[in-house]
């Protein structure tokens, strides 16, 4: 069968296909009880002949794949049945296992049992086996049924790949020449007869003379609707487009531009109306015209994904976006693979109804050029991809990872498309030409898909954006994301048919995606996840609910504090995840038990690289019962002092005073040391040091800072400030203001107000506030002076490079000297003690 013909039947089978599952959707409910109340009533005689003439068949050989496809689906009916019949007598199966294990473990073998217990545990057993018997012989039935789908499906594949690889005699072999002329001479004279035998039947005459007037109004409808109606909607829909600066204007013209497609093929219906309502067409003339709203479909729809993808308008940033001087040739490319595709169409129609069939050297001829002048379009539109790409990557620094990553996908296209179209017409001129018929036309068709795809995206995009109010950096969101990936998942089933699959393949699939894994004695499908996860919403969602309502209203109105409150809301949060996970499990059907193994693994892998998590969740735990620190505490933990603005799970977030957050492990906060500078209450201590000169009153300077601390609004009154005299300096006697303050998280404010008070009462008083100085000592200052040199002009300079470092805290002396004494002072000379001195030169 040819490759365009079997492309365009799987797509129309899995099109009904799915029109089918959403109209059906409402009642599948209503048909799976159906076929649960009749899987106890199952003809297993019926079964067994329907099996047995599958089972020759297949043995035999010698069916067509047609019939083959026909006793599969016979076949995958039968196994529905059998799967629903498995489930047979579930609820009483239950009971009675629980009845028999309410009776105990049976005795051993040589141990007695009661009369009465042994009685009631045989009859127990023997319902439970005769109730066990429909679902026994369902799973029988159920695995010979899928036995024999996978044989039918493997004879179908092996024929499938004899087909592909069968060498046919060589195209380009002038010697099969006259086998393809000939087809077209006996083509061309059966319709001539055709034609000819209608014309001299009165009734066909008397037929077309009574629909003239129809025919007449279809032709006139038809030609406007083809002849002007593409040119009208393609001028409309670029009239919108130059005003798309409003985004709906946009959206509008993408939808008013299918009319380029609609329009003309219903013209083209109207056309093939009008031809079979004269009466005049024949079989073979009936096929070709027959295959004329196909052609013009694909004509059209290919000029208009051209259109779309290669706009003539600069701004429209819809398609692929190639560069303006490509844009124009993309156009035509698109038109030449709906112009070659009719022809494919009408070939295919002309070969259909020729009897008997052609030879192979005839299909060879017939089939290759139409394939290989489609290799040649491919082989450019390759290349505009490439030389677009290339052009991409020499901006790359100016474009964006998204539309890198976009270049580079669109790179690897444009190459398999040009591999594609190199290899197909190799192997068309040796022979294989099945195999090139089957690996360009689907590209086309994936060309198209893929087109048809990024043009819906773009659509949808922009309606996205005009109901979420959003302009161009819209489309860098998420739902954009989103949206591509659901098309790419849509797309995939017509992908896989265009490339060979069947429609029985992917219902294959989809059955058993719909029937999920088996883990032990449960079966996880995807109902049960769909269940789990609705539950778990809906338990997740009252959760925060509660969450919410106990933080607002009424923690607030008890007595706690709020890190109490705190504990206790996200208390409440955990216990009701816990609870919504396991009602969520149990409404979805999946038993724990059968998790037993997993879980076991998973534990080991937990107690090595989840370790410090599962310590994190538990100290997180232990934080939100014990509560040693709570949410406004000031704390201390690893050098960083901040206030705790969060307790979540795994961590604790403080806020230090530079407003920089801080994430401390919980189990840091558990096992560390943590001061807690206010825990109980606010209260805290502050040390204010203070330096006077040698010589002051230090009772009065007592007495002022006694005055100070104590005028303070924030020190505390119980216990009182003190002052005390710690020491001696080397540059001053030093005191301490030690106060209690209310609020410690007034401490530097205190501190910062307590020393402006201390400088101004000091300089009253008279009282000065020592610094450090040091006196430099010369021991050879005569030596130096005497030394021959140029006029002494004295500047001040620093000689830190001639000083001994005898402590890091001492300060460099700055002392006026002489700039060429100051490179001559040699090291060691300069004492910093003056005890050490010999002459007295200062």
């Amino acid at each position: 069968m040819p490759v365009l013909c079997v492309l365009r039947a799987r797509l129309l089978s899995l099109a009904v296909w799915l029109v089918l599952g959403l109209a059906l959707l409402p009642v599948g409910a209503s048909v799976a009880l159906a076929q649960e109340a009749g899987a106890a009533n199952l003809n297993y005689g019926q079964w067994e002949q329907d099996a047995k003439r599958a089972e020759a068949a297949l043995a035999e050989g010698r069916a067509s794949n047609l019939a083959f496809e026909q006793v599969r689906a016979q076949i995958v009916d039968w196994r529905t049945r059998f799967t629903a019949a498995q489930t047979a007598n579930a609820a009483q199966i239950e009971t009675l296992n629980q009845q028999i294990a309410a009776l105990g473990p049976p005795p051993e073998k040589d141990a007695a049992e009661a009369p009465e217990i042994a009685e009631r545990r045989k009859a127990l057993n023997d319902q439970l086996a005769i109730l066990k018997a429909p679902g026994l012989a369902a799973e029988e039935a159920l695995r010979r049924a899928e036995g024999i789908i996978k044989q039918i499906d493997q004879k179908v594949r092996e024929r499938q790949a004899d087909a592909l690889l069968r060498l046919s005699p060589s195209p380009i072999n002038p010697v099969n020449w006259p086998a393809g002329y000939a087809v077209l001479t006996q083509g061309m004279k059966t319709l001539w007869t055709e034609t000819s035998q209608s014309w001299d039947n009165p009734a066909r005459r008397t037929e077309l003379r009574n629909n003239l007037p129809a025919i007449l109004a279809y032709l006139v409808i038809a030609g406007f609707l083809v002849i002007r109606g593409p040119s009208f909607m393609e001028a409309l829909t670029r009239r919108l487009q130059m005003g798309a600066s409003m985004r709906a204007r946009a959206v509008v013209a993408a939808l008013v531009s299918v009319g380029q497609i609609v329009v003309p093929v219903a013209g083209v219906a109207l056309l093939v109306l009008a031809i079979q309502s004269s009466g005049m067409t024949g079989l073979r003339s009936g096929a070709l015209i027959q295959a004329f709203p196909y052609a013009a479909f694909t004509f059209f729809a290919a000029r208009w994904l051209g259109t779309m993808l290669f706009p003539a308008v600069d701004d429209v940033d819809i398609g692929f976006g190639l560069l303006p001087e490509n844009r124009a040739e993309g156009r035509f490319h698109a038109r030449m693979v709906g112009v070659i595709l009719g022809l494919e169409a009408f070939r295919q129609a002309f070969i259909t109804e020729v009897r008997p069939p052609l030879s192979m050297a005839a299909q060879a001829v017939w089939a290759a050029p139409l394939a290989i002048l489609m290799a040649l379009i491919l082989f450019r539109i390759g290349m505009l991809l490439r030389h677009h790409v290339a052009a991409l990557a020499v901006s790359q620094s100016a474009i964006g990872e998204d539309m890198q990553f976009r270049s580079r996908m669109l790179g690897s296209l444009g190459t398999a498309v040009v591999g594609v179209s190199i290899l197909g017409p190799l192997l068309a001129v040796i022979g294989y030409v099945s195999a090139a018929n089957a690996l360009v036309w689907p590209t086309v068709m994936t060309l198209g898909l893929i087109g048809f795809v990024v043009v819906l995206h773009g659509l949808l995009v922009d309606i996205y954006l005009i109901v979420s109010k959003s302009g161009k950096e819209g489309r860098e969101a998420l739902i954009p994301v989103l949206i591509l990936t659901a098309l790419v998942v849509m797309a995939l089933p017509f992908l896989a048919l265009v490339w060979g699959a069947r429609v029985s393949d992917l219902l294959e699939v989809w059955t058993s995606f719909k029937a999920g894994v088996a883990l032990g004695d449960t079966r996880i499908s995807p109902m049960s996840l769909l269940t789990f996860v609705l539950v778990f919403g809906i338990g997740y969602g009252i959760t925060r609910l509660v969450q919410g309502a106990l933080k607002s209203s009424i923690l607030p109105r008890t007595r706690l504090d709020k890190g109490a409150q705190h504990a206790v809301a996200a208390g409440i949060g955990y216990l009701g995840i816990v609870v919504a996970v396991l009602v969520a499990v149990t409404a979805a059907g999946i038993s724990l038990s059968s998790f037993a193994i997993v879980a076991g693994a998973l534990s080991v892998g937990i107690g090595f690289g989840l370790q410090n998590i599962v310590q994190n969740f538990v100290s997180g735990l232990i934080l939100l019962i014990e509560r040693p620190v709570s949410e406004g505490d000031m704390i201390q933990v690893g050098g960083q002092v901040g206030i705790v603005k969060g307790i979540s799970v795994r961590s604790t977030r403080i806020e230090t005073f530079d407003r920089t957050d801080v994430i401390v492990p919980n189990a840091d906060l558990i096992s560390g040391v943590v001061t807690n500078l206010t825990r109980g209450n606010l209260s805290g201590r502050v040390i204010v040091p203070v330096g006077v000169d040698y010589g002051a009153d230090t009772r009065l300077v007592e007495k002022i800072l006694q005055e100070i601390a104590e005028a303070s609004p924030q020190v505390a009154i119980d216990p009182p400030p003190v002052v005390f005299l710690t020491g001696f300096g080397p540059d001053s006697i030093n005191f301490e203001i030690r106060a209690i303050l209310a609020d410690v998280n007034q401490k530097g404010r205190v501190h910062s107000e307590m020393n402006h008070e201390i400088v101004r009462r000091f300089a009253e008083a008279g009282i000065g506030i020592p610094f450090p100085q040091r006196d430099v000592w010369i021991r050879n200052a005569d030596d130096l002076r005497a030394r021959p040199g140029p006029a002494r002009g004295l500047e001040t300079q620093k000689v830190a490079t001639a000083l001994r470092p005898h402590d890091a805290d001492r300060h460099a002396a700055i002392v006026p000297v002489d700039p060429r004494l100051a490179a001559d002072i040699p090291r060691g000379a300069i004492n910093n003690d003056p005890s050490e001195d010999d002459d007295g030169d200062r």
